[in-house]
């Protein structure tokens, strides 16, 4: 059971270099938080990256470290960068950003996720309550995989609609099966990326690069090659395991990609890099 900021699992075995965060996969949210929130109650789920707590659940047993917020992203974003907000959610801040910053403004079925800007204080307790905790956890994780491997490996599981969403350049498209985000291949080794395509293409599933997410904040701020540190941010086509209608889990379907994470964990864990 998750508490409701984040909960951390460590393997009982066979500790690996990979440390497996998920931190869109949460529903809760704390009652001032939700007095500020005005989305409908069908896009907390929608917009949430449902399920995929489940599909890694096994990443323990293959020796990684894994973090997983229980918090809905409409309390704070936690792959976005502190930097990244407005004024139409924030007061006082500066310019008009994305209405998918740090804090939500609006769902990406164009409701309005928040009554108004929040104050800064407001802000400050969010960041308070789960941001600052949950990135010094995976922080620390990160700096203790390194001192004890050499290195570091963090993927970073998300899921995403079956067509693109938020730019109007790609909205409406079908995204491919699995993206793999590295910011132009500069957060991880290229083989490390190498073996997670590999995997991917191996179920016969297509694959994209950056596109249309190449990483968030979590990935660039951890994609260090140069320190040891790689990244990478996996994006599952949410039409492979579930119903995005009902958003209802696919028997069969939701145990083949439990299983590629499975292989993925395990296959990253034991690369031997230069």
């Amino acid at each position: 059971m998750l508490s409701p900021a984040f909960d951390v699992r460590e393997p009982p075995h066979g500790e690996t270099p990979v440390v497996v965060e998920v931190p869109h996969a949460g529903l809760y949210m704390d009652a001032t938080s939700m007095s500020f929130c005005k989305a409908p109650v069908q896009s907390l789920a929608r917009d949430a990256d449902l399920f995929v707590d489940e599909l890694v659940a096994d990443a323990v047993d293959q020796g990684a470290t894994l973090i997983v917020s229980g918090m809905s992203r409409y309390v704070v974003d936690l792959n976005r960068d502190p930097s990244e907000t407005d004024h139409l959610a924030v007061e006082g801040a500066a310019g008009e950003g994305r209405p998918w910053g740090l804090l939500w403004r609006s769902t990406t079925g164009g409701d309005a996720a928040l009554d108004g800007p929040v104050g800064a204080s407001e802000l400050e307790r969010r960041l308070a309550l789960v941001y600052w905790p949950y990135h010094r956890a995976l922080e620390a994780i990160v700096h203790r995989k390194v001192r004890r491997f050499g290195l570091a490996v963090v993927l970073s599981m998300h899921s995403m609609p079956s067509d693109a969403q938020g730019d109007p350049s790609t909205r409406r498209k079908r995204v491919a099966d699995v993206v793999i985000g590295t910011r132009s291949r500069s957060t991880a080794a290229p083989l490390l990326v190498q073996e997670a395509e590999r995997l991917v293409r191996a179920r016969g599933w297509s694959v994209a690069h950056d596109e249309p997410y190449a990483g968030g904040a979590t990935t660039q701020r951890y994609g260090r090659p140069g320190q040891g540190q790689h990244a990478i941010q996996i994006e599952l086509a949410r039409r492979l395991y579930m119903n995005e209608r009902t958003c209802t889990r696919k028997a069969g379907e939701f145990e083949a990609v439990r299983e590629l994470c499975r292989g993925l964990v395990a296959r990253l864990g034991t690369v031997a890099l230069p």
